[in-house]
């Protein structure tokens, strides 16, 4: 019924373009979610609320708000390489639509690449059948290769972070509740004496600081 054209404002855009263009506004969550820091970050922030004993403080929407400005910041070079070797080169109409996608490829494959374990990569790899020639390098491996390794490291490495969060607090946790059973206070919640001693630990080592300094260090 139409062409393959369409008007918009007396320019020429093709329809292609354009629903290439809602896919990933649709998408553009998953591919923060999968392909950034952000896992990782909302992940450890989650274990560090569940191991202070506050389940709802910070509320959920102020971790993702930090979640994200943080993947901001430590995504900074990836999205300022990508804008200079694809977008704006795309948008000067100097390479067409492939070869922009293929260059806003690479900062990201390196910047995945950099944090994944290769036990996770080559573990995909396997699976999906897929080998390295002499002359090739893991950059030339495929997104559906680089993206799964590269979740499966981060969920490692978030966990491992969050274990290493909740030792501090369960021995606090460990010590009232020794300290209430030798004084027969059996009916008293440990949680409620535990968490004022946990709010003051963490705010004598100036914890969120620390905290986001190494979450931004550890993709540094």
């Amino acid at each position: 019924m139409y062409d393959s054209l369409i008007n918009v404002n007396g320019n020429q855009v093709p329809t292609l373009e354009i629903l290439l263009l809602l896919t990933i506004v649709a998408l553009l969550p998953s591919l923060i979610i999968m392909m950034t820091s952000f896992s990782r970050t909302v992940i450890i922030l989650s274990f560090l609320r569940n191991a202070l004993g506050i389940q709802q403080t910070p509320p959920n929407m102020v971790l993702v708000g930090i979640s994200l400005f943080l993947t901001l910041f430590i995504m900074d070079p990836v999205i300022k390489e990508i804008n200079t070797e694809a977008y704006e080169p795309y948008k000067n109409q100097q390479i067409t639509q492939e070869e922009a996608l293929e260059r806003a490829q690479v900062p990201l494959k390196e910047f995945m690449l950099k944090q994944t374990e290769k036990s996770s990569l080559n573990l995909y790899m396997d699976m999906a059948d897929v080998q390295l020639a002499e002359d090739e390098s893991p950059e030339d491996l495929s997104m559906t290769v680089i993206v799964p390794a590269f979740m499966t490291s981060e969920l490692k490495r978030a966990f491992v972070a969050g274990f290493l969060l909740f030792i501090p607090f369960l021995l606090i946790d460990i010590i009232v509740s020794s300290t209430l059973m030798s004084m027969g206070m059996i009916m008293l919640p440990p949680a409620m004496i535990s968490l004022p001693f946990k709010l003051l630990l963490f705010i004598t080592v100036d914890g969120w600081n620390l905290l986001f300094s190494t979450i931004v260090k550890s993709f540094r």
